[in-house]
């Protein structure tokens, strides 16, 4: 049974990126961007709806809900993503979902819709349980000592995409797979200062030419799973290789080619497991930071669940671990920056946006802006008590409109089921001197990693 939780300061707040108190030059902002690019973000961004300047090239950051629906939904040909991003992502997953425009994503996001399907999110759900279960066995072997949780996260969730993607599938080196993905990451996602300067996406990026190899490696394992898998048919229950060779545009009846499997594959491998592994890893730091929290979500979890991982069928009993999750996806978004380029003349805010701006949706200060959400530093799971009342363009985590996260769904069952899997077992306190600091890169990260004592519950 849990103690007590220990008094906390009431004033104490959650550890928070320090945002720009002033305007930042080029080779300032250029040395900001690559140690944390949410630093570029001014502080008074948390206060205002729109904030505009100029870095060479002209620049706004949206916060306004309002114009947030008209850049995700409303004008969303205006706006496509800009070409930084492309820089960055396009060399590892092509012009998969994630980065395609128009017509041509519009017909691969038709075609990969059905492998996102809640039947077929569902019928998943026993991966994630069976990954929570061994999660639950790796931590009880470090009771009592400090363990980075992140790096378990990251473990726990890429079983999880892995089985989920590629089960069975000889060809697919999980373990290789992981270091290219860390190695692709520390490489190439750091802005350039041709970048910076809005240099020609011609002009190559050094620091994106060194990942060649590594792009390599991961592009030929995906092209053998791929290869295999049409040799040998189906896996049963089918995964997610299998949903999308079967996948097709209903309108038109066209199918992916393997260069549009692999890239999707990837973008799924990449994004599904980085993702999940930091919210939950920034949850259980939530959750220590907050023990009067964490002890109402073990009543919760451990009610439900007693001494069994949780399942599928008992999301709808675990609201507060839900709460958890939407509170941390407000705290610490994954992808906390999004970038747009203007195609052509527009207005947000009543301010004109002319061809070539770029659109910032700084999602971090959208979280925290203070006309948006009361006291919004806070740790406050209540806040998603009832969530028809927040602004669906005021919360993003997953972005929004016709390009909202195809697989939010999936992403949203797996970490309910393994933070309650978790709080029911163990009860998780800070280090002292160790406290995570957010930093984004490609992803919001915790820098240093998310050290914890787990003793059991």
């Amino acid at each position: 049974m849990d103690q007590p939780a220990t008094p906390r300061d009431p004033t104490a707040l959650p550890v928070r990126v320090p945002l720009a108190s002033r305007p930042l030059g080029v080779m300032e902002t250029l040395g900001t961007a690559r140690r944390n690019l949410l630093e570029l973000i001014p502080e008074i961004a948390t206060r205002q709806p729109m904030v505009s300047g100029r870095t060479v090239k002209r620049w706004h950051m949206v916060m306004d809900p309002g114009a947030n629906r008209r850049i995700l939904k409303d004008a969303l040909g205006t706006y496509p993503k800009s070409d930084v991003t492309k820089l960055i992502l396009r060399p590892a997953i092509g012009e998969s979902l994630f980065v395609a425009e128009g017509a041509h994503w519009l017909w691969q996001r038709r075609a990969a819709a059905p492998a996102f399907s809640p039947r077929h999110v569902e019928a998943l759900a026993p991966v994630m349980t069976a990954a929570a279960e061994r999660a639950a066995r790796r931590i009880g072997q470090t009771a009592g000592r400090q363990a980075n949780l992140f790096d378990e996260m990251v473990t726990a969730t890429f079983e999880v995409i892995a089985d989920v993607t590629l089960s069975g599938t000889p060809a697919f080196d999980r373990a290789e797979v992981h270091r290219a993905i860390n190695a692709y990451i520390d490489t190439t996602a750091k802005v350039s200062l041709l970048d910076i300067i809005g240099a020609p996406t011609w002009v190559p990026r050094l620091s994106r030419l060194r990942a060649g190899p590594v792009l390599r490696t991961m592009r030929s394992m995906a092209d053998r799973a791929i290869a295999e898998r049409r040799g040998t048919g189906p896996s049963l229950p089918p995964d997610l290789l299998d949903l999308l060779l079967e996948g097709a545009d209903p309108e038109t009846g066209r199918r992916m080619s393997t260069a549009e499997l692999r890239d999707n594959l990837l973008t799924f491998i990449v994004a599904g497991h980085e993702t999940t592994a930091l919210t939950l890893a920034w949850a259980l730091y939530l959750c220590a930071f907050d023990p009067s929290i964490q002890i109402r979500a073990r009543a919760e979890a451990s009610a439900v669940l007693g001494n069994r991982a949780a399942q599928v069928t008992d999301l709808p009993a675990l609201s507060l671990c839900r709460r958890i999750i939407d509170e941390t996806l407000r705290l610490y978004p994954p992808a906390a920056f999004l970038s747009r380029t203007a195609r052509g003349p527009d207005r947000l805010c009543g301010r004109e946006i002319r061809r070539g701006d770029t659109v910032m949706l700084p999602i971090y200060a959208l979280h925290r802006n203070h006309l948006l959400w009361p006291d919004p530093d806070r740790f406050d799971p209540d806040r998603f008590l009832d969530p028809d009342r927040i602004d669906r363009f005021a919360y993003l985590p997953f972005g929004g409109g016709p390009r909202i996260c195809i697989g939010a769904s999936f992403a949203l069952q797996e970490a309910t089921i393994i933070l309650a899997t978790l709080l029911a077992r163990f009860r998780f306190e800070p280090v002292a001197g160790r406290d995570p600091e957010p930093a984004l890169i490609l992803t919001l990260r915790p820098e240093g990693g998310v050290w914890l004592c787990a003793t059991p519950a």
